[in-house]
């Protein structure tokens, strides 16, 4: 039951940003500013996660000190606030299916983030080496491809649209598609580099609810003064009872209080890795739920997620190649050590030989 529940909450997790995507992206055809979109949604959902937080890590709370708050502080800017309004902003020029395409660089960024870092690898004279530059070669080709070419509509077998007065994806000038691309790769660079950071920081203060939650009050007052700076009409910050309130509030909600929480368990349960695995669910989700109330949905979109799915598994190949590898050679070391340690108890004295043991195992 333990194994399956990562994978259950991760599967939420994609279909909670591919219900995101569609809202959102039809708020801001409606005429949503995207920066007050962002600044109200932290507002919901700190006014949902900060009472619950008092009252659950009110007495089992570790100290926070000055240098985590910092450190909380930086990753809810780049991670939450400025990612956030950059990929709207990229999401206001593109499309539903193409924000979720985009995602599918996560891993791979990811992985390429973790290679800078030291913690991954990438030999380019082995095997494994070739294959993961194969994959980021897909994964670049894809993005090109989704900048360079919307291609036709593809026409859902729903007549009538379920929101009024949307566009349909195709109709994109190329230059705004383009611009939209870039800031969804982006907003998707730097969402990965709060992926990778959050293991650090969990080992650092361990409590998952209220690292989210202090997170995201910090991303509450940083994307109101980047609401302020990008939005100077103030009559686009009134609220109506319209299809923009009910993204603010699934996003406060189910998003931001809810999923976020969520993936930072999910990355403590199975690791960064694992949650990045799942992101092609939210492409193939958010174009079912294009097709099911009647957007298009463009050819290139689903060509440039197809090469840039394809360039994730074949990293992940790359990796399982590599672990493959490094068992095998730690298997061959484990059989030298045990014919070592054999050798030494037919020349050597019983406690010489307990000696030798202790080495061995220390090494295991």
């Amino acid at each position: 039951m333990g194994s399956t529940v990562p994978h259950g909450v991760a599967f939420l997790i994609r279909f909670i940003y591919g219900v995101m995507q569609i809202l959102t992206k039809v708020a801001f055809t409606q005429g949503t500013s995207t920066s007050v979109l962002v600044f109200y949604r932290h507002i919901v959902a700190t006014a949902v996660l900060l009472p619950v937080t008092l009252v659950v890590e009110r007495k089992t709370a570790p100290p926070l000190s000055f240098k985590v708050s910092l450190k909380l502080f930086v990753h809810a800017l780049y991670g939450m606030s400025a990612s956030m309004n950059i990929s709207s902003i990229g999401l206001n020029y593109a499309s539903a299916t193409s924000a979720s395409a985009v995602q599918n660089l996560v891993p791979v960024l990811t992985f390429f983030l973790a290679v800078l870092l030291g913690v991954e690898s990438l030999k380019l004279k082995m095997h494994h080496g070739v294959v993961k530059v194969s994959g980021i070669v897909f994964c670049a080709v894809g993005v090109t491809v989704l900048a360079l070419y919307q291609g036709p509509d593809l026409k859902s077998f729903i007549n009538h649209h379920l929101f009024p007065h949307t566009n349909s994806a195709g109709t994109h000038s190329l230059r705004n598609w383009i611009l939209g691309i870039f800031l969804q790769s982006f907003a998707t660079l730097m969402w990965a580099l709060w992926a990778v950071l959050q293991g650090p920081l969990l080992e650092e203060y361990p409590s998952k609810l209220l690292n989210t939650t202090l997170q995201i009050v910090f991303a509450t007052v940083q994307s109101f003064f980047m609401a302020l700076v990008l939005e100077r009409d103030f009559s686009r910050w009134k609220l109506g009872f319209d299809v923009g309130l009910v993204a603010i509030i699934y996003c406060g909600i189910v998003v931001s209080a809810i999923s976020y929480y969520l993936q930072v368990w999910v990355i403590d349960k199975r690791g960064p890795v694992f949650l990045c695995m799942t992101v092609p669910l939210t492409l193939v989700i958010t174009i079912i739920l294009s097709l099911l109330i009647g957007e298009a949905v463009t050819l290139g979109s689903i060509i440039s997620g197809a090469l840039m799915v394809a360039g994730l598994y074949i990293v992940l190949w790359g990796k399982r190649i590599e672990q493959a590898a490094i068992s095998s050679q730690g298997g061959h070391g484990e059989e030298t050590a045990r014919s070592d340690l054999e050798e030494q108890e037919t020349a050597a004295a019983a406690p010489e030989s307990q000696e030798g043991k202790d080495k061995i195992d220390s090494t295991n």
